[in-house]
């Protein structure tokens, strides 16, 4: 019997090696089109980076050792260029162009697959590259070395992508990430790629989210990009990492099929629409177990799972039986891990298959062990039997172990209760009595039984101006940052409070996590409440999901990036304590405090419990694993008046280092708001140009002076609020009538003298341009950066018929009794 097998990497090399340990006397020949075989592709990045320093170290097995090993006839540089299944032979071209042919008995085609490199202007240039194999990684770490690399730009934010980013970062380059959708890492779900979203900007990474490349252009400086919004991006190299397709051009010229997928199609034994011709890797296509449609997997393992059951077909006949894969990745970034397995919810949607999801957040091993670091876990399930489909992990450890596990689940058919019946290793530096999947399993469970009614952040997002918003935690947490429009009931004071949830509307609860919220809406659910729903995730996830990826500048690429973490500017790499200490104004070492492991409202806590120990002037550094707290501590210490010195991220450890302001600041009230006689409070009645343009001056100027100000827009000033593009949104006859009669935005707004039908008002923004005035939008703008709160009544909006989802997201929807508490913490109130 005689062998053949094209491809000589993962899938191919692994058939070999098992064809002649069932196969001792057969004749097996491996051809590979390029110098090395059985090579860690997988390790190509960190070699590039400098992390695995030998390049040897990459190469499993050279052409030699494993020809000798397993009595292989292995043939490098030796491209086959045509099949011919009548006839059972194959031609082969060598590196010095003669051609040649070989028969066989049986063929195995591991061809893998190629980088998608579109046709775009300058793509050609030097200092371009794609990454797939030893020859790309020789020329991209020549180039590094050879050339004074600066300035990195990578393409594509998929794990390769993002690899690259990471490594490239390592050897001390400054990196641009370029993603034409809405998130990095595409196989996982927005809510989850949100948080690394902000690991990398923490990291220095400029990330172009939602952007196009149009075309390259090699000058004497270097490569400059350039993308579809007109923006540029000076680099030294290019990394393109858009996607591979799988290599199915010796295919079609044999005439073999082509699946829906566009991949090699084979059969469950593996082999092709020929008989004796059969295909592994990257280049096949085979239905996924959960859905039953073809698809393609471009991943290591199942490819060399294929290699070994081909080889068995191969020798004994069409025997074993390929279950197929549910895809199952991981991924290094930077200090985090990403993992996913099975179906996400956006392919669940997009195939249109009945889903739910939970999401919770636990700790690496138990909290009160050092060094516990966050978990996050999102499973989706069918809403009624509770067959898992998919699961996604993001953290610092033990985000493979969890992943692993409920991947086998999900490929033996199990569900959420599996979950909670797995039996597991438990000691504290491991994990918890409770570990992160079972509580996963719990929660899913919750839902699916009705005990715990959920709503997603995307549900809430969409639905916010309908619902009754309150968050369940300390009115600490409160302060450090809520969703806007929510009012604070902390679980400890819910029954005394109870009165003050509607039972006419429907409610949403919140809290850090989703547990205390969980367990507000069981005593509301007992006491009769129907429509009280839990936002799943928490606050957390809401938080990271909504928040916005910064626009990068042209300064940020530069080796010595800054970045922004709080609201002191750090470099890209982790800064050692005691430089960030040097900017605060005592010379007395700081307390220090190690909240590792604590979940909110814990550091929290610790950080209210030493403040009230201190002096003004003294400070206290804490060091958190809660990356919540560390995002908000700056928030917390402008309505407190502290001040935060200085903050950094090292290995999913957040230090931030806090001083004591002024003894006359107060830590806040449930709402938020500083003590007495040091606020500013303004009305807007009015929607004239001028009027507001005074209003947010004012505001500016006061917000400028560090105090808390508070802007009321009520009746007219509505109209300020408004967003240029507005959602569409149901209104009655007076609504509609309102919308038709009121300016539909500030850029529509009047004078209030000497207005001659628009003229003035035109006039005025011309003048402000010419003498470079800022703008109302831009006024506007800079008092919400600043921390200006701006409240929107709700009562005129009832008036008026004015929805939420028309106003500014910014917008916190508040009553008389709101504006009244801000106002008797204030020493100025004035009405315009």
């Amino acid at each position: 019997m005689k062998y053949i097998i094209i491809g000589g990497v993962a899938g191919g090399a692994t058939a070999a090696a098992r064809l002649r340990r069932v196969d001792e006397k057969s004749d097996i020949l491996l051809f590979e089109k390029g110098k090395y075989i059985s090579y860690a592709n997988c390790g190509l990045p960190y070699y590039i980076g400098g992390v695995i320093a030998e390049r040897e170290k990459l190469l499993v097995q050279t052409p030699a050792s494993f020809g000798q090993r397993f009595r292989i006839d292995v043939r490098v540089e030796n491209e086959v260029i045509a099949i011919h299944p009548k006839d059972k032979t194959i031609t082969v071209r060598t590196a010095d162009g003669r051609e040649y042919e070989e028969t066989y008995d049986k063929l195995l085609l591991s061809p893998g697959a190629t980088p998608v490199r579109p046709p775009l202007e300058g793509i050609d240039s030097e200092g371009i590259f794609t990454l797939r194999n030893v020859e790309d990684t020789d020329h991209i770490k020549s180039y590094l070395t050879e050339n004074s690399v600066k300035r990195a730009v990578v393409v594509g934010a998929g794990f390769i992508g993002l690899e690259m980013a990471e490594n490239l970062h390592h050897a001390g380059v400054a990196v641009s990430v370029v993603e034409m959708g809405n998130q990095v890492m595409a196989p996982i779900d927005f809510s989850m790629a949100a948080p690394i979203h902000q690991h990398l900007i923490q990291k220095g990474v400029s990330l172009y989210l939602e952007e196009g490349v149009t075309h390259f252009q090699r000058t004497k400086q270097g490569i400059t990009v350039f993308l579809k919004s007109g923006k540029t991006i000076p680099a030294d190299m290019v990394l393109l990492s858009i996607g591979v397709r799988p290599a199915t051009a010796l295919a079609k010229q044999a005439g073999l099929k082509i699946g829906e997928a566009g991949g090699i199609w084979v059969n469950e034994y593996l082999e092709t629409s020929a008989k004796d011709i059969y295909a592994v890797g990257d280049a096949i296509e085979y239905p996924h177990p959960l859905t039953g449609k073809p698809w393609l997997n471009y991943l290591a393992n199942p490819a060399n799972r294929q290699g070994r059951i081909v080889a068995d077909n191969m020798v004994f006949g069409n025997k074993v039986v390929y279950e197929g894969a549910i895809g199952t990745s991981i991924a290094k970034v930077f200090d985090m891990t990403v993992a996913s397995t099975g179906l996400a919810a956006k392919r669940l949607k997009q195939w249109e298959m009945e889903y739910q999801s939970s999401v919770t957040h636990s700790s690496s091993h138990a909290g009160y062990y050092p060094d516990a670091l966050p978990l996050t876990l999102k499973l989706t399930f069918h809403p009624v039997t509770g067959k898992l489909y998919g699961a996604q992990g993001i953290g610092y450890e033990g985000v493979d172990k969890r992943i692993d596990q409920i991947a086998g689940l999900i490929k033996r058919g199990g569900t959420v209760y599996d979950l909670m019946e797995t039996e597991h290793t438990y000691a504290p530096p491991f994990s918890s009595a409770k570990d992160p999947i079972a509580i996963a399993g719990y929660v899913a469970s919750n839902i699916i039984s009705g005990a715990m009614p959920v709503v997603t952040w995307r549900e809430l997002v969409q639905h916010k101006n309908e619902v009754m918003l309150i968050d369940t935690r300390t009115a600490e947490e409160f302060s450090f940052g809520s969703i806007p429009g929510a009012i604070n009931i902390p679980l400890d004071d819910l029954r005394e409070r109870m009165l003050e949830v509607p039972t006419d509307k429907p409610v949403v609860l919140f809290c850090a996590v989703g547990l205390r919220g969980y367990l507000v809406q069981r005593i509301l659910m007992g006491n009769g409440y129907k429509n009280v729903r839990n936002l799943s995730g928490g606050y957390k996830l809401y938080s990271a999901a909504v928040a916005p990826v910064p626009v990068p500048s042209i300064a940020n690429a530069s080796v010595d990036a800054r970045v922004t973490f709080g609201s002191t500017e750090t470099s890209g790499t982790a800064v050692q304590s005691d430089s960030i200490l040097s900017a605060g104004g005592s010379s007395k070492e700081p307390l220090k405090i190690n909240a590792c492991g604590l979940q909110c409202p814990g550091p929290i806590m610790q950080v209210k419990k030493a403040m009230d120990t201190l002096e003004p002037g003294e400070q206290v550094e804490i060091v958190a694993t809660d990356a919540g707290f560390a995002r908000d501590a700056s928030a917390w210490c402008d309505t407190t008046g502290n001040r935060l010195v200085g903050s950094h991220e090292d290995k999913g450890r957040y230090t931030v280092v806090i001083e004591k302001g002024n003894s006359d600041m107060v830590c806040p009230s449930s709402t938020g708001t500083v003590a007495a006689g040091r606020g500013k409070t303004l009305i807007l009645f009015s929607d004239d140009l001028d009027k507001a343009l005074a209003t947010f001056v004012l505001a500016n100027g006061a917000a400028a002076t560090g105090q808390k100000v508070t802007v009321f827009f009520t009746f007219w000033g509505l109209n300020v609020l408004k967003k240029m593009q507005k959602p569409k949104v149901k209104k009655d006859v007076f609504g509609r009538m309102f919308g038709m009669m009121l300016p539909s935005s500030s850029l529509k707004l009047k004078l209030s003298q000497m207005n001659m039908f628009g003229m003035g008002s035109r006039m005025m923004r011309f003048l402000m341009k010419r003498k470079g005035v800022d703008s109302l939008e831009s006024l506007r703008s800079q008092a919400l950066a600043q921390g200006v709160e701006f409240i929107a009544c709700q009562m005129s909006m009832d008036m008026m018929g004015i929805c939420r989802e028309e106003l500014l997201d910014e917008v916190t929807i508040g009553g008389v009794a709101t504006y009244m508490e801000r106002a008797d913490k204030a020493n100025v109130n004035l009405f315009i």
